[in-house]
């Protein structure tokens, strides 16, 4: 899963490079630095998700994304074909969103599956 999660950081530090020209370019820079930054922490920084803190901030970076799908969720009919997305910018920052959690929820498979909470004797 390392792998799998530089090659989505990646991919995020590459949106976040195609975002220069946009006119609310650094609002989207912003938003796909946040899965970056937990890619990142998942591919080499593992151990951090041991701590309660980090764990919390990743479930509402992921509570945030489905927020902020809801609130970019594109209305224009058949976005996802790619004459409509090529035009639309609706439909790009909506499928942005999209992307944006399904790389969060990829990432919450990092997250320690029990967590050691001391001896209970």
């Amino acid at each position: 899963m390392r792998i799998v999660y530089g090659v989505l950081m990646s991919l995020m530090l590459l949106f976040m490079a195609v975002q220069y020209n946009d006119a609310d370019g650094l609002l989207w820079m912003a938003i796909y630095s946040v899965p970056a930054l937990w890619c990142a922490m998942a591919a080499f920084w593992r151990q951090c998700f041991y701590q309660a803190p980090v764990r919390l901030a990743l479930w509402g970076s992921v509570a945030m994304s489905v927020v902020g799908v809801i609130y970019y969720w594109p209305l224009t009919p058949g976005f996802w074909r790619k004459s409509v997305w090529f035009d639309v910018e609706t439909a790009r920052e909506g499928m942005g969103m999209m992307i944006v959690l399904a790389v969060l929820l990829l990432v919450l498979r990092a997250l320690p599956s029990r967590v050691n909470q001391g001896s209970t004797s």
